[in-house]
């Protein structure tokens, strides 16, 4: 593993987990030390690149003495004092000096760096990179993981997302990989496990389901079992029935993740590709969009390949929701007047109540109108 790569995927999708095994599997091998570090906690120097390095060095540090490693491999006890905006590349240079093996370096969240700290990173990363064929002790590999695709970085780093650029540190990136979603078979496989320690099984219908509903995004798999198992306290086999009712509850709490999702929606560049796909219209023709398109393909909001659909059902509901949100705030009618006896939605009402003229007080049944076609387009 000589090569540097950069390792995205959406929030919550085992990233970390990966990595974390990948790490302890190549130091096992007995010719690698190869260490995982987050770069969270250096979000919060912004551009100060000086005080960004020295958290990400200390970040170093904390998981190489948590490692368990004997001495030998382990990073100096102090660094170089160099200047701030080349110690990153200094420490790990000097690491790479003293350490018998080679040195692999995830660089976890990667993300979380912001402006000139970001940038002066992966400078550091690629001028360590460049001199390693003249004997420069520096890591064999370096991934970076988050969210971002290999675009987003060169944009980054000064570079155009299009275009070959000699100046950007992402020449140096032999590939860039997205961690995939779970298939239906996986999802049967990580439930046979469940089943294996407990006894309790899901039946195929509610597998089936399952895959139907998060088209096998990692975290909504794991949280409809955990809410069905240990939330909702179901005892026996597990039914689509029972998973329905888990997805209604993980929507109604909006868990975390289902929050963070929603909190993206008022991103300026989220909203110019969601809406379109909500409303139905073709997107405008802005120079940017192809760029949004990857940055929300890259949040695992839309699907990976056309045409542009939302990711999976729970998201679409979940958008839906969020963007009908204030409408619905003013529908007077009672949503069940709208579903027919046989659970269909009633189109011809919904028109009826949308061509409504406006009420004297100001209010407007316009909105349920819009309501009533989101809701159809869910």
């Amino acid at each position: 593993m000589d090569r540097y790569i950069v390792l995205h995927a959406p929030r919550q999708t085992g990233k970390t987990t990966v990595l974390d095994a990948l790490a302890s599997g190549l130091t096992a091998e007995g010719d690698t030390a190869a260490l995982m570090i987050s770069c969270e906690r250096a979000k919060s120097a912004g551009d100060d690149v000086g005080w960004a390095e020295s958290l990400l060095l200390d970040s170093l540090r904390e998981a190489a003495d948590l490692s368990g490693w004997p001495k030998k491999l382990l990073p100096p006890d102090s660094w170089p004092q160099v200047t701030p905006g080349s110690r990153f590349g200094a420490a790990l240079r000097e690491w790479c000096r003293r350490c018998p093996r080679r040195v692999v370096l995830f660089l976890d969240e990667i993300d979380a760096l912001q402006g000139n700290s970001l940038v002066s990173v992966l400078g550091q990363l690629r001028d360590g990179h460049n001199k390693r064929s003249k004997g420069y002790p520096f890591p064999a590999s370096v991934v970076l993981c988050g969210l971002r695709d290999l675009r987003d970085y060169k944009v980054a780093s000064g570079g155009e997302p299009g275009r070959s650029n000699p100046a950007s540190p992402f020449n140096i990136i032999a590939d860039s990989l997205r961690l995939g979603d779970f298939t239906a078979d996986q999802i049967a496989e990580l439930y046979d496990q469940h089943t294996q320690a407990t006894g309790q099984e899901f039946t195929k219908d509610a597998v089936d389901r399952v895959f139907e509903l998060t088209q096998g995004q990692p975290w909504l798999v794991n949280a409809l079992a955990h809410e069905i198992t240990f939330k909702m306290g179901v005892t026996g086999s597990i039914s689509d029935g029972q998973v329905e009712d888990a997805k209604e509850r993980l929507i109604r709490a909006r868990a975390t993740h289902l929050d963070s999702l929603a909190a993206r929606l008022h991103e300026p560049r989220v909203k110019r590709v969601m809406e379109p796909i909500v409303s139905g219209d073709f997107p405008r023709a802005e120079l940017t969009f192809s760029d949004d398109l990857s940055y929300v393909r890259d949040l695992g909001l839309i699907k990976q390949k056309p045409p542009m659909e939302v990711a999976n059902p729970i998201y679409r509901e979940v958008i839906l929701r969020v963007l009908g949100d204030v409408s619905e705030q003013y529908v007077r009618a009672d949503p069940h007047s709208f579903v027919l006896p046989d659970g269909r939605f009633d189109l011809t009402a919904a028109t009826s109540t949308a061509n409504t003229p406006p009420e004297p007080n100001g209010s407007t049944s316009s909105f349920a109108g819009r309501t009533g076609a989101l809701t159809a387009k869910g």
